[in-house]
């Protein structure tokens, strides 16, 4: 598959560096990938307007917050037109219970990754809010144990 932007070694460095903490200041982050601040700057800021560093945000702890159940929709609809497509993915955009939300191939549409308070919360978004959603012919839905791994979107070679 070939590469959709120009990086060198420092730049994979980089973001393999800001992934794992996006918070480290500058001269953290030239220290660790071994060039000075100001071009280490100049390059984050490059991969920044280019669109290879979407932004920054905190990852917060769900059940520390009050927020026990994670779950996941398999939504398959009765229409697949682009126009329905749509529709349906603008919807999920209101949905705050819907954290992330996927168009996927296969026997579903939409795989929506879902966070809740507690299953009478999840139960009520799916059967009053989801499967009431017209166009949507059948929802799956699958209860999380346990996280069983938390990385970046992106793997790096070692």
């Amino acid at each position: 598959m070939p590469l959709k932007a120009d990086l060198d070694a420092i730049d994979w460095k980089i973001l393999r560096e800001l992934q794992g903490d996006g918070r480290m200041t500058n001269v953290e982050l030239s220290s660790r990938v071994g060039i000075s601040a100001p071009p280490c700057l100049r390059r984050v800021k490059r991969l920044e307007e280019s669109g290879i560093i979407r932004g920054y945000r905190a990852l917060l702890d769900a059940p520390a917050l009050g927020l026990d159940v994670v779950a996941f929709c398999l939504v398959g609809l009765h229409h697949q037109a682009d126009a329905e497509l749509r529709t349906f993915a603008e919807r999920t955009r209101g949905w705050p219970i819907v954290r992330d939300a996927w168009m996927v191939s296969g026997e579903s549409d939409f795989l929506l990754h879902c966070v809740a308070s507690d299953l009478g919360a999840f139960q009520t978004f799916v059967i009053e809010e989801l499967t009431s959603t017209p166009n949507v012919d059948t929802v799956r839905t699958a209860l999380t144990i346990r996280r069983v791994k938390d990385e970046g979107l992106v793997a790096f070679k070692a």
